[in-house]
């Protein structure tokens, strides 16, 4: 194993490790772009309600509203359900308690919201891996989380 990945080992479970940033951003950028088209689809979806029209200035709010919670769902449904976005799974790893076991749909809106927070301070909360010891973000540490390596599948292969 590399030495930049730190191992954990709680009792009576097998040695998780904790990816890297750029492991981490990988699968975030995958996600993303899948995010990218949901949110398509979940435009497209409206445009029976506006009369094929752009949204409007006062419909705006509602519409960011509305695109948040779709994303929200998004996420929350993977990591609630065996704890992997596609982009997590297509890079063996795996979202879970700090205590390695499945989140709640509380730790993921806590999860959620404070990621959505950290991007918007220029991705610091994201860049916090670089310093952490235990290379968790700021949602990682708010919400009781931490993201592993699935040890599981990478023995599958």
């Amino acid at each position: 194993m590399s030495s930049k990945t730190q191992k954990l080992l709680k009792p009576g479970r097998d040695l998780l490790s904790v990816p890297g940033f750029l492991r981490r951003l990988a699968a975030l950028i995958y996600d993303l772009f899948l995010l990218i088209a949901l949110l398509f689809l979940a435009t497209a979806l409206l445009l029976p309600f506006t009369a094929g029209e752009a949204i409007s200035a006062q419909q705006t709010l509602i519409y960011r509203i509305y695109l948040a919670v779709i994303s929200f769902f998004f996420y929350g449904w993977f990591w609630t359900h065996g704890g992997q976005t596609l982009g997590l799974r297509a890079w063996k790893m795996k979202v879970l308690t700090v205590d390695q076991k499945p989140i709640s749909w509380t730790q993921a809106l806590l999860r959620f919201a404070t990621a959505t927070v950290s991007w918007g301070f220029c991705g610091l909360g994201f860049l916090w891996i670089l310093v952490d010891k235990k290379k968790r973000s700021w949602h990682d540490h708010l919400s009781k989380t931490a993201v592993f390596i699935d040890s599981q599948a990478t023995h599958q292969d």
